[in-house]
Parts: C-alpha cells; sequence; structure tokens
C-alpha cells in the first residue's frame, strides 16, 4: 500500500510540472548555452576573435576541398585536407567540452580518400561533415553570437559623477516626449528648453561611443542629425503643430531608432542569455 501511494505521488508531481509548463508555453523558451571555455577565445578575453577565425578557415577550407576533388587536382587537394583536418580537431583543443560532438572518423575518411585520389567518395564525405557542423551551429550559433559580439553597455562607466548611463539614455527618452508634450499643449518656450536640453544630452551620449568604435570613428550627433535638430528649432519658433511634428519624428528615427536597433536589441538580448536568473526568479516567472 505504501508503494502504491509513493508510485501515485510521482505521477502527480510529474503531471502537475507538466501541467505548468504546458500552460506557460507561451511564456518558456529553452536554448543551450555554450561552455564557459567558449569565452576565452573571443573579446574581451581575447584580443582577436580566435574562434569565428577557426570557423572561417573552416568553411573555405571545406570549399577548396570540394573544389580540388571535383577537378582532380591531388596536390592542393592534399593540402587543403591538411588543413581542414587541423582546423576541425583545434575545436576540440579549444573547448575540450566539444571533443565528443566531433566525428574524427569522418575526417579520417575524407583524408584516406584524399591521399588515396578516391574523389568520387569526398563529395559524400563533405555532406555528412557539414550535417555535422549544422547540428552545433542549430544549437549554438545564434546564442554565442548573441552572448559574445553583442553590445555590452554595462562596461560603459557612469556619465558624470551622480548619472549612470542608462539614467542618461532614460532621461533623453524623456526630453523627446517632453518637446512633443510642449509643442501639442501650445509652449513652445518649453519645447525649446527640451530640444537644448536633448542635444546636449546628446552630445555626451557621443563621447561614450569611442569605446567601441575606436577605429572606425562614428560622430555622434553627426551631421545630418544636426542639421535635423536646427530644423526642429526653427519650427518649434515659427512652424505650425504638424511641422513641429514631422521634425521631431525625423530627429527621433535618426537618433534613436536606428541606434537602438543596430545596438540596444542585440544587447538586450545578449543581457538575458548572460544574466544568469536564480530559482527564485524562475519561479515568479
Amino acid at each position: 500500500m505504501r508503494w502504491t501511494n509513493f508510485i501515485l505521488i510521482q505521477f502527480l508531481l510529474i503531471a502537475v510540472a507538466g501541467g505548468i509548463v504546458y500552460f506557460h508555453k507561451d511564456q518558456l523558451t529553452l536554448v543551450k548555452t555554450p561552455p564557459a571555455s567558449l569565452a576565452q577565445w573571443y573579446k574581451p578575453d581575447n584580443e582577436r576573435q580566435v574562434w569565428l577565425h577557426n570557423m572561417f578557415n573552416l568553411r573555405r577550407e571545406m570549399q577548396a576541398v570540394k573544389l580540388y576533388a571535383e577537378n582532380k587536382d591531388a596536390g592542393r587537394l592534399e593540402k587543403w585536407m591538411t588543413r581542414l583536418s587541423e582546423h576541425y580537431l583545434k575545436i576540440g583543443e579549444m573547448v575540450p567540452e566539444w571533443e565528443k560532438k566531433l566525428d574524427k572518423g569522418l575526417i579520417a575518411d575524407l583524408q584516406s580518400h584524399a591521399s588515396n585520389n578516391r574523389y568520387q567518395d569526398i563529395a559524400q564525405a563533405l555532406d555528412g561533415l557539414n550535417e555535422n557542423c549544422n547540428s552545433c551551429h542549430a544549437d549554438y550559433r545564434a546564442i554565442t553570437a548573441t552572448m559574445y559580439r553583442a553590445p555590452d553597455f554595462a562596461s560603459i562607466e557612469d556619465i558624470g559623477p551622480t548619472l549612470t548611463y542608462r539614467d542618461h539614455m532614460k532621461n533623453l527618452i524623456e526630453q523627446v516626449n517632453q518637446i512633443k508634450i510642449a509643442s501639442g499643449d501650445g509652449m513652445p518656450e518649453v519645447a525649446l528648453t527640451s530640444l537644448s536640453e536633448l542635444k546636449e544630452g546628446m552630445n555626451t551620449l557621443g563621447k561614450t561611443c569611442t569605446g567601441c568604435h575606436e577605429k572606425d570613428k562614428k560622430d555622434y550627433p553627426g551631421d545630418a542629425i544636426n542639421s535635423t535638430i536646427a530644423s526642429l528649432e526653427e519650427s518649434l519658433k515659427t512652424g505650425t503643430i504638424k511641422d513641429q511634428g514631422r521634425e521631431l519624428g525625423t530627429l527621433a528615427v535618426m537618433a534613436c531608432a536606428r541606434c537602438h536597433a543596430t545596438h540596444r536589441l542585440p544587447a538586450d538580448a545578449r543581457k538575458l542569455f548572460t544574466d544568469r536568473q536564480g530559482w527564485q526568479e524562475l519561479i515568479k516567472h
């Protein structure tokens, strides 16, 4: 009787857990995160994007092996096959946790085909190697790019003695909205004051861009944005509410939306995967 009750309780627990997952399936997404050892091959832990270069090498080498097998060019085929084998096996050296995912038998077959001029067998072996690569890419490529290649604004120091980067961005949004509110409610002086504060805040923000754009310098706000600000200022003085709304909308797209599309969306996604949630947070959700 005791065992019957125990088994019944286990089934009930499983049913409850399954029910929770089912009814919250629209709020739950499971992803596989890569091993922590992968971080050492990406910036900022490494000066170069070593992992990416190894992947690029593999893609180039697979293409070359296929090309020279089709052309029956034994000399060049042997050279590129040696490189392909080296960089494929390097995956296990760089990330030991992925050693078991490598199909070393397939690489050995490719080497044998190349050494013995069995050109007709190479294409099929390459297809198998490509499937082996894609199986990992399906699990990890998107999440890895998000974690290690998306911008990280948490590293930006505070703006000024008392203002954080996040608070500064919040102030810029409030200033844009204040211009819209004041313009629609017939308070041009308030709108102009907010525009002046917005311009000053954007100039301050622009100084933080050099942290990432050291070589390819990006001026923010640039000439086009400054020209739009001047047009908006003139419109707030002499234009109609419709004109002011159009100029403000143009500025919001140029100065806010474009940068957010490039930086904010991937940065927010990165934060989801790098900021680990504890059990209390997960249960709350």
